[in-house]
């Protein structure tokens, strides 16, 4: 079998002949009427082959003009004037306008002359202790970027790859002004769609670099499991294999048999580790290759022509399709077909290949993330980031961060920035990885930051006192990572349909707020502020809270707007900056006017691999819309696939929820499906037929249940006038926390149980020369 002929990535890598324009030493691609390709070599031979970033150049041609003169060519479409002098390319001879009022003076590009973008993401974050260069995105505030594709190695016809030829110039040219997402979108349809993940990558992942035995890994599993602490990944680390081995061989640090003193019957462990609802992933540093003391050895040394009476090493190559033929044929393959779904690459060199040119990380990524999918499967791999196309092979392994505030401060821009460069799917070591400290608030505010990212998987080195099992904390941190991780699963539906979303349309889970506010500068501001899908704003908070108020703070921008806390029901009014305090169990994430959740609720908590019996529906009011995207797991043929439409408007105080019968179903919805709907911001009445109604009047909250009998409701729901933040009890809560002065607090809420004018309130406590972070935690409060 040669499996290499089976990775092919789909697109046409050969653009239309209409949109090519062609002369002497160079030619340029109109791709679209934003993106030019533009290759120059003197030999006048051209590359239509796919590269490791783009596969696919056949897209509609735009309109555009082509104006010959004797010195210069010009190619104007409706939004760029790309201009060349005709002579062998130097700095200055060619240069690109965009159009549109982007910038005064900054949307021209010239060869040659640096360029700016709000940058991308890196290759790792190994040994990072806060922040770290990152790579240029393909997102710019002035209006353009650029892809520099001349040394990317190329994709053959059959899948398999070569290098490049030197001395090509090979750049694709992005003028889509601060139109992010339709920059994004057009490049990956130039460079393939970020791929569905499985379902199962959306709930809690448990790692620990441990020297766990097989009972000691599944007493902890089951420890979890009485705890309610959901995980739909179990990975594990290195000392799966052995790895104290002769000296002969050299290091351990690679190997692929597994460790009989820890693990008696590996396939006993997998099945019970399956038969507890996990996936598995295995460890695998490669860069060793196959050595003597393997299992395999034997078998893959004759294949592969070694000399094995010697146990001469069969060294890892990327670039040989034979070494990657016997290593699927007597390693993967057989232990996949023992239990184990998906490896973690954890190449760390920079290294090289027998093929120059050739990247072996992306190497591992491309073939292992390819051979998953196979025989329709969804696929999956776990492994850092490869350069521009590595979205093509989520999930991305971020690699060994220090425990400090620092590395948790820079992961939430590092998540949001990651989708400039498309890059969606990182997973970080939640907690951090190794040295730092023990914090058991840093720890917390890590574990919420991971349920709000793509990935959420715990993870620490092997010190004896660097351990993320919630019942190693505190209580109040112990009681609010349980809450958490439980959330994380219940996330799942919501989840799952901006998995969908970010497959079909090219809009990351994680967008930056300048995404969507592009000419507002705070948008750029609020660094680690991030859409968290459509509904969604999240605040992580990444600093230590304040020791009067015990409350973190984040400043955070909202767009105009009203916006809902989910956890507290606050109410907020943007258009403004302000900060927002919590206490160490919550974190500020905010509903946009008109956001439409769905969470799994009751006995579907846990399940994150299936879709749920029972939903929990989040309304908040406005006009909304949400489609709800489920399906069967598979890819092409075997895809079975439904859509849930839930709808809500506003008028006259009242809100009309509709449920709509899911479409396309195929038994993908299960059948005795259950709702509960939950409305935010409502008084304590409800008009519709409904039962077991119930009302939270401190988040101001209505919820009731119904069994989906006929597959579509509609419900009006009295809300009431606009609801308004209860003041004074929220500033009595706050005060009762805070490690403050007894009488200024009798003070404080004395003024704000008179119920005066909020500008004559903010006044009147100004004058009591407060402490700042209680002043600024009240007037958050008032202020919402």
């Amino acid at each position: 079998m040669k499996m290499w002929r089976n990775y092919k990535l789909g697109g046409n890598p050969s653009a239309n002949e209409g949109a090519v324009v062609q002369g002497s030493g160079y030619r340029f691609t109109v791709l679209t009427d934003r993106m030019v390709r533009m290759e120059f070599n003197e030999d006048g031979v051209f590359e239509d082959r796919a590269t490791k970033t783009v596969i696919n150049r056949e897209l509609p041609v735009p309109s555009f003009r082509v104006i010959e003169k004797q010195d210069r060519l010009l190619i104007i479409t409706d939004s760029l004037r790309l201009s060349y002098d005709l002579k062998p390319l130097a700095p200055g001879g060619m240069g690109i306008e965009v159009g549109g009022n982007v910038s005064s003076y900054r949307s021209k590009w010239i060869y040659g002359q640096a360029f700016e973008t709000l940058k991308g993401t890196a290759r790792t974050l190994d040994e990072a202790d806060g922040a770290i260069p990152l790579e240029e995105g393909l997102l710019s505030a002035n209006g353009f970027s650029l892809i520099d594709d001349s040394k990317s190695m190329l994709i053959e016809a059959d899948g398999w790859v070569s290098p490049r030829r030197p001395g090509v110039i090979d750049l694709y040219f992005l003028g889509y002004g601060r139109d992010y997402l339709g920059c994004l979108k057009d490049f990956f349809k130039l460079a393939g769609p970020a791929p569905l993940i499985p379902r199962f990558a959306l709930g809690n992942w448990w790692s620990r670099y441990y020297k766990y035995t097989d009972k000691e890994y599944i007493a902890l599993m089951e420890r979890f499991k009485a705890e309610g602490i959901p995980f739909s990944v179990g990975v594990i680390d290195i000392d799966w294999h052995h790895t104290s081995i002769d000296p002969k061989y050299g290091s351990g640090w690679t190997g692929y048999t597994w460790n009989q003193e820890f693990f008696p019957d590996y396939k006993a462990f997998l099945a019970k580790l399956r038969e507890m609802g996990l996936k598995i992933t295995l460890n695998l540093h490669p860069a060793d290759g196959i050595r003597g003391h393997e299992a395999m050895y034997l078998e893959m040394a004759k294949d592969l022509g070694v000399d094995y009476a010697n146990e001469d090493k069969i060294p890892f190559d990327a670039a040989d399709k034979a070494f990657w033929e016997a290593c699927f044929k007597h390693v993967f393959h057989p232990y996949e077909e023992d239990g184990v779904d998906f490896w973690w690459i954890d190449w760390q060199q920079e290294g090289g290949t027998s093929v120059a040119g050739i990247d072996p990380l992306w190497m591992l990524n491309h073939i292992h993330y390819l051979d998953n999918c196979r025989d329709g499967r969804r696929g999956l791999t776990f492994s850092r980031y490869a350069g521009l196309g590595s979205h093509r092979y989520p999930v991305g392994f971020s690699g060994d961060t220090y425990a400090t505030w620092e590395s948790l401060d820079f992961q939430p821009y590092f998540t949001a920035t990651a989708s400039n460069a498309g890059y969606g799917w990182w997973s970080h070591d939640i907690g951090g990885h190794m040295h730092g400290y023990k914090d058991d608030e840093m720890a917390l505010r890590w574990v919420q930051l991971g349920v709000f990212s793509p990935i959420m998987r715990l993870h620490s080195t092997s010190s004896p006192f660097n351990q993320k099992e919630p019942w190693m904390f505190g209580p109040l941190a112990e009681r609010g990572m349980k809450a958490f991780l439980r959330l994380r699963h219940r996330l799942a539906p919501y989840l799952y349909t901006m998995n969908h979303r970010f497959n079909a349309q090219g809009e990351p889970l994680i967008q930056p707020m300048y995404y969507s506010h592009p000419y507002t500068w705070e948008a750029y501001e609020v660094k680690n502020q991030y859409w968290f899908g459509s509904e969604l704003i999240a605040c992580p908070i990444t600093a230590p809270a304040d020791t009067v108020t015990a409350m973190g703070k984040f400043t955070a921008w909202l767009p105009e707007g009203r916006y809902t806390d989910i956890f507290n029901g606050r109410v907020y009014q943007g258009g403004r900056k302000l900060a927002l305090y919590r206490d160490l169990e919550h974190m500020p994430v905010l509903a946009k006017a008109g956001a439409i959740v769905p969470l799994a609720y009751g006995s579907s908590e846990n399940a994150v691999s299936e879709n749920p019996v029972w939903l929990e529906v989040l309304f908040f009011p406005g006009s909304g819309h949400f489609e709800l995207y489920e399906d069967n797991g598979m890819t092409g043929e075997n895809l079975r696939y439904a859509i849930t439409e839930f709808t809500m408007s506003e008028k006259d105080e009242r809100l009309l929820i509709t449920i709509n019968k899911p479409v396309n179903n195929s038994g993908v919805v299960p059948e005795n499906r259950r709702y509960k709907i939950t409305v935010y911001g409502v008084t304590n009445e409800a008009e519709g037929d409904n039962s077991n109604v119930n009302y939270d009047k401190s988040k101001k909250t209505l919820s009731f249940e119904f069994p989906d009998e006929n597959g579509a409701h509609s419900l009006l729901v009295k809300i009431g006038p606009p609801a308004e933040n209860n003041i004074a009890a929220e500033v009595f809560d706050m005060l009762h926390k805070a490690q403050y002065d007894y009488d200024l607090k009798a003070d404080i809420y004395e003024l704000v149980k008179r119920g005066a004018d909020k500008t004559r309130l903010i006044g009147e406590l100004a004058s009591l020369n407060l402490d700042k972070e209680i002043f600024g935690a009240l007037t958050e409060i008032i202020t919402a």
